[in-house]
């Protein structure tokens, strides 16, 4: 990996820690980033690509909602073996967009995809088998997290997935103590230091909120999904998949 792709954004003080924003200089590190910020990233990303291989039908489209540089959009090209499907990659990042139709040019594969600037709240779902929001929804006002999810389920053919990956607060003060120490020594042993660790938790307190699994769950259950399950749990990250 070369220096500039080595996030470094908060290793120095900052005299005023700005909101965090999916910005240009985000996107030259996001890879570095989120491998170093999320447990468990990879197997993430490589399980959607798993669940497209059994998921996704025929005849249908496919939906990256909150899709940054196209990780997950690019591991389901690679799994779906059906035919006449379609992938939609959808941010509200220029920059990320902008970036992701690189990447997405890089990784050929039948399954044609286009990757659209937009907010996913706007975009409408039809006819779909696959839908993924990975560590998107927390970015999303509250108030409106359940509309989309409602759009989402509507839009979703009868056996199509959700897969929602989240980061969460356990609801338990100890707990939540405990999981976030736990973040934060993942982080620590990645190589941040306790300034950019401290200066990332306050960059992203007013903008990522963060729900409960029984919060989720509830959401889900009210959204119409019939079949609901965490997969996946590290530390305070955890992936649902939801079957209508």
């Amino acid at each position: 990996m070369h220096a500039s792709d080595t996030d470094l954004i908060y290793s120095n003080p900052h005299k005023q820690v700005k909101d965090f924003a999916f910005d240009a200089q985000v996107v030259e590190v996001f890879p570095d980033m989120i491998s170093r910020s999320v447990p468990g990233y990879s197997t993430i990303i490589d399980t959607i690509g798993r669940l497209s291989q059994q998921f996704v039908q025929e005849n249908s489209n496919i939906y990256d909602l909150g899709c940054s540089l196209g990780a997950a959009t690019i591991a389901m090209r690679k799994g779906i073996n059906v035919e006449n499907c379609h992938i939609y990659g959808v941010d509200n990042s220029a920059d990320m967009v902008k970036r992701c139709k690189l990447h997405i040019d890089a990784f050929k594969g039948k399954t044609p995809v286009t990757i659209i600037e937009g907010n996913i709240q706007d975009i409408e779902i039809n006819n779909a088998s696959m839908v993924v929001l990975n560590f998107t929804l927390q970015f999303i006002e509250r108030s409106q997290r359940q509309a989309l999810l409602n759009k989402i389920a509507a839009g979703l053919n009868k056996g199509g997935l959700l897969v929602l990956s989240e980061k969460f607060n356990h609801g338990d003060k100890v707990a939540d103590e405990l999981l976030i120490d736990l973040h934060h020594s993942f982080k620590r042993d990645n190589g941040y230091s306790e300034l950019e660790v401290a200066q990332k938790r306050t960059a992203l307190e007013k903008v990522m909120l963060t729900d409960t699994i029984p919060e989720h769950i509830e959401r889900l259950e009210k959204a119409g999904f019939n079949h609901i399950s965490p997969w996946f749990q590290c530390f305070n990250f955890t992936s649902f998949v939801a079957i209508k």
